[in-house]
């Protein structure tokens, strides 16, 4: 009787016109909560894209892309406390933590400013640079007389942390105090995510004031070493962090051809450590910047020299892997036995909604039934010819027109570079399309041929 009453009411409010709860779009990360509350005509995310043929920003906000209108005469610019022209957005560094001032315009958010995070302001003398912190790492904890902190959230702990340090992560930190070292005088070293990362500098703080007289910060944290120098995991925190979340990456076993014939670690490819430097040539374009994960038998003997070779060559994201194979196979985990594959090969993830460039050439040289190609760039840009079959619908246009994109097909949108294409894809993903988008340079002669460059 009471489950009746219950939708009797439901179908009651759903006739009568009064407006159900409907969930609110979030305006500040998840993360930065713990400093910054939701404000009206503000929202806080990480800088992915502008395009400036379409005037829009795009911002994303943990799992919600937020785009914005802009109008490039009038928007302020702030670079850290720093007020810059207009003109210099387009040299502004992307995937930057950005705040966005906004009004609202025939429904449309427009933004008045756009003020980018600048480094943490800390005292000289709690800072350590990445000199003297690599001596010590070299050192050793207890040659060295320090303890090393990381502050970030356990995820990124588990991805790869500088060698001798442990995790205390600062929305926690109070649960965690007993991580501190008991010796109050010890030099204490925190980082985080860079100079913008605030994790670091506010446990240094918490620490001081539990009368800690000798902490300090490591500013630049773990972006600086992992360009530098090879971070570190353990063979559970790989399997957690990697192989349960699918994240592509590079393994790499440096034992003997022996030795890894009796047993590797699933997808590794076996490469030597005499023969490491012969074949760093053949890594993923370092602009990718693959995880690149190198392991031994568990010493770490082979594996840290393997790592710090590639490292030098150039490769940011270079992690060893302690405990090795030993590690992962006394917890248990799968292992293979025989032949190992040699060939590195490495295909990055695709982002939401991102279709790779070989279905796109797929569909687009026989469009399915059920499919269509919608062409978001500007009419002048598709003068040079469009791919047979597609509808063109400028960005800035697609609002206005989102009634002449059928509802009952896949869309697949693509524009000049994918920039574009992507906020299009959002903008139908929020309406409840079935969409995806292109990444890329796509170049498209008269008859519709085309060429199709990674970007």
């Amino acid at each position: 009787m009471k489950i009746r009453m219950l939708t009797v009411l439901a179908l009651a409010l759903a006739t009568s016109g009064i407006a159900t709860a409907q969930p609110t779009r979030p305006t500040v990360p998840q993360v930065c909560q713990n400093c910054h509350k939701p404000e009206a005509g503000q929202i806080r995310g990480i800088y992915e894209n502008i395009a400036f043929k379409t005037q829009s920003i795009q911002l994303k906000i943990d799992n919600v892309t937020e785009i914005v209108k802009f109008d490039p005469k009038t928007i302020k610019l702030q670079d850290g406390e720093e007020d810059k022209p207009n003109s210099e957005l387009a040299k502004i560094a992307k995937h930057r933590e950005a705040r966005i001032d906004y009004v609202v315009k025939d429904g449309t958010k427009v933004a008045t400013l756009i003020s980018f995070k600048g480094p943490i302001r800390i005292a000289p003398e709690r800072l350590m640079d990445f000199a003297t912190l690599d001596k010590l790492v070299a050192l050793g904890p207890e040659k060295g007389n320090y303890t090393l902190i990381d502050s970030r959230p356990l995820p990124r702990f588990q991805e790869a942390t500088i060698p001798t340090a442990i995790n205390l992560p600062f929305p926690a930190f109070k649960k965690f105090t007993d991580r501190l070292p008991p010796d109050k005088s010890r030099l204490v070293i925190f980082f985080c995510g860079g100079v913008t990362c605030t994790m670091s500098p506010k446990s240094m703080e918490m620490t001081k004031a539990m009368g800690y007289t000798n902490p300090k910060v490591y500013r630049e944290g773990m972006p600086e070493w992992s360009d530098k120098r090879p971070g570190v995991t353990s063979a559970a925190f790989f399997k957690v962090a990697y192989v349960d979340k699918g994240i592509p990456h590079v393994l790499v076993d440096v034992r003997e051809p022996a030795a890894v014939r009796a047993g590797y670690i699933p997808g590794a490819v076996g490469i030597p450590a005499r023969d490491v430097k012969k074949v760093i040539d053949q890594l993923p374009d370092k602009k990718l910047k693959a995880p690149i994960l190198v392991y031994d038998g568990g010493n770490g003997d082979a594996a840290r020299p393997a790592a710090a070779a590639i490292s030098a060559a150039g490769y940011a994201n270079v992690t060893v892997v302690a405990g090795g194979f030993d590690g992962w196979k006394a917890a248990g985990n799968t292992v293979y036995a025989g032949d190992i594959g040699t060939r590195i090969a490495y295909v990055p993830a695709l982002r939401p909604g991102e279709i790779s460039i070989d279905d796109f050439t797929a569909i687009a040289k026989s469009t399915p039934a059920g499919t269509l190609i919608l062409d978001v760039r500007n009419a002048d840009e598709a003068k040079s010819g469009m791919i047979k079959g597609a509808l063109l619908v400028p960005d800035e246009d697609l609002v206005a027109r989102i009634g002449e994109v059928p509802k009952d097909k896949r869309i697949v949108t693509h524009c000049l570079t994918g920039t574009r294409a992507e906020m299009a894809y959002h903008k139908l993903k929020e309406k409840g399309y079935n969409v995806s988008f292109l990444k890329a340079a796509i170049a498209i002669d008269g008859t519709g041929a085309f060429k199709i460059t990674p970007n």
